[in-house]
Protein backbone atom coordinates (compact mmCIF):
# COMPACT_ATOMS: atom_id res chain seq x y z
CA UNK A 1 0.00 0.00 0.00
CA UNK A 2 1.20 2.91 -0.77
CA UNK A 3 1.58 5.36 2.65
CA UNK A 4 -0.03 8.77 2.58
CA UNK A 5 2.85 11.88 3.36
CA UNK A 6 2.28 12.54 6.93
CA UNK A 7 1.93 16.62 6.83
CA UNK A 8 5.31 16.96 8.99
CA UNK A 9 7.03 15.23 6.03
CA UNK A 10 5.88 18.05 3.76
CA UNK A 11 9.16 19.53 2.71
CA UNK A 12 7.91 22.80 1.99
CA UNK A 13 6.18 23.35 5.53
CA UNK A 14 7.22 26.47 7.47
CA UNK A 15 6.83 25.75 11.27
CA UNK A 16 6.58 28.33 12.41
CA UNK A 17 4.50 30.36 10.13
CA UNK A 18 1.81 27.37 11.10
CA UNK A 19 2.34 28.23 14.37
CA UNK A 20 1.61 32.13 13.94
CA UNK A 21 -1.35 31.74 11.80
CA UNK A 22 -2.41 29.26 14.55
CA UNK A 23 -2.19 32.18 17.16
CA UNK A 24 -4.04 34.42 14.89
CA UNK A 25 -6.94 32.42 14.36
CA UNK A 26 -7.16 31.55 18.46
CA UNK A 27 -6.68 35.62 18.85
CA UNK A 28 -9.61 36.24 16.28
CA UNK A 29 -12.03 33.91 18.59
CA UNK A 30 -11.57 35.62 21.73
CA UNK A 31 -12.89 39.04 22.08
CA UNK A 32 -11.22 39.52 25.51
CA UNK A 33 -7.91 38.82 24.50
CA UNK A 34 -5.38 35.98 25.38
CA UNK A 35 -2.70 36.46 27.88
CA UNK A 36 0.97 34.54 26.87
CA UNK A 37 -0.18 31.41 28.87
CA UNK A 38 -3.28 30.94 27.30
CA UNK A 39 -1.66 31.19 23.68
CA UNK A 40 0.71 28.86 24.76
CA UNK A 41 -1.93 26.27 25.88
CA UNK A 42 -4.12 26.27 22.77
CA UNK A 43 -1.67 26.53 20.30
CA UNK A 44 1.25 24.14 22.33
CA UNK A 45 3.60 26.17 21.42
CA UNK A 46 6.93 27.27 23.11
CA UNK A 47 7.34 30.37 25.15
CA UNK A 48 10.04 31.30 23.52
CA UNK A 49 8.32 30.83 19.96
CA UNK A 50 5.15 32.34 21.11
CA UNK A 51 6.51 35.51 22.34
CA UNK A 52 8.78 36.27 19.47
CA UNK A 53 5.95 35.54 16.72
CA UNK A 54 3.93 37.85 18.89
CA UNK A 55 6.62 40.54 19.21
CA UNK A 56 6.53 40.57 15.47
CA UNK A 57 2.66 40.52 14.76
CA UNK A 58 3.03 43.82 17.00
CA UNK A 59 5.35 45.07 15.43
CA UNK A 60 3.66 44.47 12.07
CA UNK A 61 0.50 46.13 13.57
CA UNK A 62 -1.70 42.82 13.60
CA UNK A 63 -1.55 42.16 16.96
CA UNK A 64 -1.35 44.63 19.88
CA UNK A 65 -0.61 44.33 23.81
CA UNK A 66 -2.81 45.66 26.71
CA UNK A 67 -0.26 46.56 29.18
CA UNK A 68 -2.92 46.12 32.50
CA UNK A 69 -4.39 43.13 31.33
CA UNK A 70 -1.24 41.21 29.82
CA UNK A 71 -3.60 39.99 27.48
CA UNK A 72 -2.85 40.04 23.56
CA UNK A 73 -5.45 40.98 21.68
CA UNK A 74 -6.27 41.02 17.24
CA UNK A 75 -5.96 44.40 15.52
CA UNK A 76 -8.31 46.09 13.29
CA UNK A 77 -5.41 45.74 10.66
CA UNK A 78 -6.59 42.17 10.74
CA UNK A 79 -9.67 42.30 10.98
CA UNK A 80 -9.28 45.11 7.65
CA UNK A 81 -7.82 42.05 5.91
CA UNK A 82 -10.84 39.92 6.51
CA UNK A 83 -12.98 42.80 5.59
CA UNK A 84 -10.82 43.33 2.36
CA UNK A 85 -11.16 39.73 1.41
CA UNK A 86 -14.41 38.96 2.69
CA UNK A 87 -16.62 41.51 3.29
CA UNK A 88 -15.66 44.39 1.87
CA UNK A 89 -17.43 43.97 -1.45
CA UNK A 90 -20.98 42.89 0.18
CA UNK A 91 -20.66 46.05 2.55
CA UNK A 92 -20.02 48.19 -0.17
CA UNK A 93 -22.78 46.65 -1.98
CA UNK A 94 -25.12 47.21 0.87
CA UNK A 95 -24.01 50.81 2.20
CA UNK A 96 -24.00 52.37 -1.31
CA UNK A 97 -28.00 52.52 -1.88
CA UNK A 98 -28.40 53.38 1.59
CA UNK A 99 -25.63 56.54 1.09
CA UNK A 100 -27.41 57.85 -1.84
CA UNK A 101 -31.03 57.64 0.08
CA UNK A 102 -29.71 59.52 3.37
CA UNK A 103 -27.96 62.20 0.62
CA UNK A 104 -31.66 62.53 -0.80
CA UNK A 105 -33.31 63.46 2.62
CA UNK A 106 -30.03 65.43 4.03
CA UNK A 107 -29.10 66.75 1.14
CA UNK A 108 -25.46 67.07 1.90
CA UNK A 109 -22.68 64.65 0.80
CA UNK A 110 -22.55 61.23 3.00
CA UNK A 111 -19.79 59.30 3.41
CA UNK A 112 -18.71 55.71 3.97
CA UNK A 113 -15.09 54.78 5.53
CA UNK A 114 -13.71 51.62 7.65
CA UNK A 115 -10.76 51.62 10.54
CA UNK A 116 -7.14 51.46 8.81
CA UNK A 117 -4.37 51.17 11.30
CA UNK A 118 -4.86 54.03 13.25
CA UNK A 119 -7.13 56.12 11.27
CA UNK A 120 -10.40 55.96 9.49
CA UNK A 121 -10.23 55.43 5.81
CA UNK A 122 -12.93 57.37 3.77
CA UNK A 123 -13.80 54.77 0.90
CA UNK A 124 -17.38 55.95 -0.49
CA UNK A 125 -19.90 58.97 -0.84
CA UNK A 126 -22.77 60.40 -2.37
CA UNK A 127 -22.49 63.88 -2.82
CA UNK A 128 -24.53 66.57 -1.68
CA UNK A 129 -27.10 68.05 -3.95
CA UNK A 130 -26.84 71.67 -2.75
CA UNK A 131 -24.74 73.53 -5.57
CA UNK A 132 -21.65 73.75 -3.27
CA UNK A 133 -20.77 70.52 -1.53
CA UNK A 134 -17.78 68.31 -0.39
CA UNK A 135 -16.10 65.96 -2.39
CA UNK A 136 -13.58 63.27 -0.50
CA UNK A 137 -10.62 61.80 -2.65
CA UNK A 138 -11.16 57.76 -2.04
CA UNK A 139 -8.48 56.06 0.17
CA UNK A 140 -8.38 59.77 2.24
CA UNK A 141 -7.10 58.72 5.84
CA UNK A 142 -9.10 60.87 8.77
CA UNK A 143 -8.11 61.48 11.96
CA UNK A 144 -10.08 59.73 15.15
CA UNK A 145 -9.52 62.35 17.48
CA UNK A 146 -11.67 65.02 15.40
CA UNK A 147 -13.72 63.33 12.94
CA UNK A 148 -17.16 62.18 13.31
CA UNK A 149 -16.62 59.10 11.83
CA UNK A 150 -13.91 58.45 14.43
CA UNK A 151 -15.50 59.25 17.44
CA UNK A 152 -18.27 56.92 16.33
CA UNK A 153 -16.52 54.01 16.09
CA UNK A 154 -14.00 54.14 18.87
CA UNK A 155 -17.46 54.80 21.17
CA UNK A 156 -18.80 52.01 19.64
CA UNK A 157 -15.44 49.74 19.90
CA UNK A 158 -14.63 47.41 23.74
CA UNK A 159 -12.75 49.22 25.90
CA UNK A 160 -9.44 47.27 25.69
CA UNK A 161 -9.57 47.94 22.00
CA UNK A 162 -10.64 51.61 22.08
CA UNK A 163 -7.63 52.59 24.75
CA UNK A 164 -5.06 50.95 22.08
CA UNK A 165 -6.53 53.07 19.68
CA UNK A 166 -6.83 56.09 21.96
CA UNK A 167 -2.93 55.39 22.83
CA UNK A 168 -1.71 56.02 19.40
CA UNK A 169 -3.77 59.55 19.22
CA UNK A 170 -1.57 62.40 18.79
CA UNK A 171 -3.98 64.77 19.97
CA UNK A 172 -2.98 67.28 16.85
CA UNK A 173 -4.31 71.24 17.88
CA UNK A 174 -6.42 72.79 14.48
CA UNK A 175 -7.79 75.34 16.46
CA UNK A 176 -9.42 76.19 19.55
CA UNK A 177 -12.38 73.40 19.31
CA UNK A 178 -9.76 70.54 18.74
CA UNK A 179 -10.25 67.90 21.18
CA UNK A 180 -5.91 67.53 22.69
CA UNK A 181 -6.48 65.31 25.64
CA UNK A 182 -7.47 61.89 26.58
CA UNK A 183 -9.65 63.36 29.34
CA UNK A 184 -11.69 64.87 27.40
CA UNK A 185 -11.87 62.56 24.46
CA UNK A 186 -13.06 59.97 26.48
CA UNK A 187 -15.58 62.59 27.93
CA UNK A 188 -16.85 63.09 24.27
CA UNK A 189 -16.90 59.28 23.65
CA UNK A 190 -19.26 58.90 26.77
CA UNK A 191 -21.69 61.13 24.95
CA UNK A 192 -21.33 59.37 21.84
CA UNK A 193 -22.25 56.00 23.41
CA UNK A 194 -25.22 57.98 24.94
CA UNK A 195 -26.51 59.46 22.18
CA UNK A 196 -25.48 56.77 19.58
CA UNK A 197 -24.37 59.76 16.81
CA UNK A 198 -21.15 61.39 16.71
CA UNK A 199 -19.99 65.12 15.29
CA UNK A 200 -17.25 67.27 14.30
CA UNK A 201 -18.22 70.83 15.03
CA UNK A 202 -15.67 72.95 13.16
CA UNK A 203 -12.60 70.35 14.82
CA UNK A 204 -10.57 70.41 11.98
CA UNK A 205 -11.98 72.59 9.46
CA UNK A 206 -13.29 76.32 10.65
CA UNK A 207 -16.75 76.35 9.07
CA UNK A 208 -17.23 72.16 8.31
CA UNK A 209 -19.00 70.17 10.50
CA UNK A 210 -20.01 66.12 9.95
CA UNK A 211 -22.41 64.06 12.10
CA UNK A 212 -21.40 60.51 12.11
CA UNK A 213 -22.45 57.24 13.29
CA UNK A 214 -21.03 53.37 13.50
CA UNK A 215 -21.61 50.27 11.77
CA UNK A 216 -21.60 47.27 13.74
CA UNK A 217 -20.82 43.61 12.62
CA UNK A 218 -22.07 40.25 14.18
CA UNK A 219 -20.11 40.77 16.93
CA UNK A 220 -20.82 44.16 17.82
CA UNK A 221 -17.43 45.30 16.45
CA UNK A 222 -17.38 48.33 14.62
CA UNK A 223 -16.60 47.70 11.00
CA UNK A 224 -17.09 51.06 9.68
CA UNK A 225 -18.69 54.05 9.74
CA UNK A 226 -21.28 56.36 8.23
CA UNK A 227 -21.17 60.26 7.99
CA UNK A 228 -22.35 63.59 6.60
CA UNK A 229 -19.98 66.88 5.87
CA UNK A 230 -21.78 70.14 5.36
CA UNK A 231 -20.86 73.57 6.44
CA UNK A 232 -21.91 75.06 9.88
CA UNK A 233 -24.65 77.32 8.44
CA UNK A 234 -26.44 74.66 6.86
CA UNK A 235 -26.17 72.67 9.95
CA UNK A 236 -28.18 74.35 12.77
CA UNK A 237 -29.30 72.28 16.05
CA UNK A 238 -32.45 71.08 14.74
CA UNK A 239 -31.32 69.82 11.50
CA UNK A 240 -28.03 68.37 13.67
CA UNK A 241 -30.59 66.14 15.63
CA UNK A 242 -32.69 65.25 12.50
CA UNK A 243 -30.09 64.04 10.35
CA UNK A 244 -28.88 62.50 13.48
CA UNK A 245 -31.42 60.04 13.78
CA UNK A 246 -31.80 59.34 10.12
CA UNK A 247 -27.83 58.19 10.22
CA UNK A 248 -28.37 56.25 13.11
CA UNK A 249 -31.51 54.53 11.87
CA UNK A 250 -29.62 53.93 8.39
CA UNK A 251 -26.19 52.55 10.80
CA UNK A 252 -28.82 50.04 12.87
CA UNK A 253 -30.24 48.77 9.83
CA UNK A 254 -26.94 47.98 8.18
CA UNK A 255 -25.55 46.06 11.15
CA UNK A 256 -28.63 44.33 11.73
CA UNK A 257 -28.09 43.11 8.07
CA UNK A 258 -25.08 42.02 8.76
CA UNK A 259 -25.71 40.15 11.61
CA UNK A 260 -25.81 42.41 15.02
CA UNK A 261 -28.43 41.73 17.25
CA UNK A 262 -28.80 44.25 20.32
Amino acid sequence: MKKTPEIQDDPYKVPNLEKGLKILEVLVESQEGLTLQDIRAQVEVSQTTAYRILHTLIRMNYVYYIDHSKRYMISSKMLSLGFKTLHERNLHEIVLPYLKDIRDEVKETVCFGVMSTDKVMFLEQALGSHPFCFVLTPGKLINLHCSAPGKAILAAMPDNMRDFYIQKIDFIKYNERTITDTASYLSELDNVQKSGYALDQEEEMTGIMCIGSAILDHTGIPCGSIWLVGPKDRLDNDTIRKDAEIIKNVCLKISQELGYTK
